[in-house]
């Protein structure tokens, strides 16, 4: 019990070297959901379980009517899973629905064993793959958070009193003292973060000073941004056919065929039901997508889903209030996707580029919508610049469309269109 606590309070995220090896899913399609759309939920919740390198034994898909407060399912469905999980000899029930602490109790108490719910997953995947401090920050705080209400199931002894001593008050439980633990751990983690947030932010200034437009890469998780990313740029990122192996912001530069310098940002993968704490953890690296002129929405066209793909991004863009700039549908794999599916996806998203970072496909048409798209979103200028401000004007040329330039006594009269950046700091350096 003493090495689960340390886990919770220890900076890295824990591998627990006593991981169930075995898994029981199930999967829930309630009234207010599509045909078939649990099944998909379900397909997915396999491939995130086997992430975490445990076996998925067998699942089951139960229709709900109405949730029940105590376990959810109700207590036959409930009976009935417990004892196909352990006529099947697992050691972890998952539940492809959000749990709360007192159904997740209430589960572990009538089976026995350990019974987690889809955002724990996640947020385990999570943790596998932080590598950068921020990242592992992020993860931290969100974990504690998730567990906060949860100790009393992970720590079934807390409720004896610990009386008077150096850890605790009068009177005070070992479940109230663990609960002032983690949320002073709370505390600290979220001083940690707001340091490397600031650091993130004098960056971002930095890279404002010298404007060029930007295109945030966003997308479901391995839908190929990394790749796509590398194949734009030789950016040499990391790509792994794995869930989530990209958690921290990859900012580079490349240039249209036009010439027109841009950065490509690519972000962490979005899911359906991405838990609440990891989008507010994760909100500063998502600060990279609200600053962008463009984003690329990367769609995986192979997938069996698409649609379902794209309403889950939209809805963490709606989230982070970056639903209201510019997007380009890019449709990634298509070497591997059914032409229908394709026709179809097109018809839906008509501001769309299909392409294959695998193979190069179509990457020519995506710069080139790329570059007619970037123009949408320049201003227009008609200033004097000081000669003193020559690297203005060598920015307007390197960035900008100019449509009339004159040498003036007081200094360079410029007529262009810049991107919206350069705009403003032409308009607070203007004589």
């Amino acid at each position: 019990m003493a090495d689960r606590m340390a886990d919770f309070l220890d900076n890295t995220p824990p591998v627990d070297p006593n991981r169930c090896e075995r898994a029981y899913l199930v999967g829930v399609q309630t009234p207010d959901m599509q045909p078939g759309e649990a099944q998909e939920l379900l397909g997915e919740l396999k491939e995130l379980v086997e992430n975490l390198r445990i076996e998925v034994v067998s699942s089951d898909l139960i229709n709900l009517r109405a949730p029940t407060p105590a376990t959810l399912l109700g207590s036959g469905r409930t009976d009935s899973v417990i004892a196909q999980a352990k006529g099947l000899d697992c050691d972890l029930i998952v539940i492809d629905e959000s749990l709360s602490p007192a159904q997740q109790r209430n589960w572990e108490k009538l089976s026995g064993l350990a019974v987690i719910d889809r955002e724990e997953v996640i947020l385990d995947i999570f943790a596998d793959r932080a590598h950068t401090r921020e990242a592992v920050l992020q993860v931290a705080l969100a974990r504690m958070e998730y567990s906060l209400p949860r100790l009393s199931r992970a720590w079934t002894h807390l409720s004896r009193q610990r009386g008077k001593g150096k850890l605790g008050g009068e009177g005070e439980t070992q479940l109230e003292q663990d609960r002032r633990l983690v949320r002073d751990r709370i505390t600290r983690l979220k001083h940690e973060l707001s340091t490397v947030q600031k650091q993130r932010g004098v960056q971002r200034s930095k890279r404002l000073r010298v404007p060029v437009p930007t295109c945030s890469v966003v997308g479901y998780t391995n839908a190929g941004k990394s790749s796509l990313l590398n194949r734009i740029t030789g950016a040499g990122v990391l790509v792994e056919n794995a869930l989530f192996a990209t958690l921290d912001p990859t900012i580079r530069k490349t240039k249209t065929p036009a010439g027109k310098e841009f950065t490509l940002t690519d972000t962490v993968g979005f899911v359906r039901h991405l838990p609440h704490q990891l989008v507010e953890a994760f909100r500063s690296s998502l600060e990279e997508v609200k600053g962008a002129d463009l984003i690329l929405h990367i769609v995986d066209g192979s997938d069996e889903a698409p649609e379902e793909q794209i309403a889950a991004v939209r809805e963490v863009l709606n989230d982070i209030e970056a639903s209201n700039i510019p997007e380009l549908i890019v449709i990634n794999k298509a070497d591997q996707a059914d032409q229908d599916q394709l026709v179809h996806l097109l018809r839906r998203e008509p501001h769309a580029v299909v392409v294959s970072a695998l193979t190069g496909q179509g990457i020519e048409e995506l710069l080139l919508a790329i570059e007619e798209d970037l123009p949408q979103l320049m201003q227009e200028v008609d200033l004097v610049v000081p000669y003193s401000r020559g690297d203005l004007i060598s920015r307007v040329h390197e960035l900008g469309d100019v449509i009339d330039l004159d040498h003036l006594a007081e200094g360079t009269h410029v007529h262009a269109r810049v991107p919206k950046y350069l705009a403003n700091v032409l308009q607070a350096a203007r004589v």
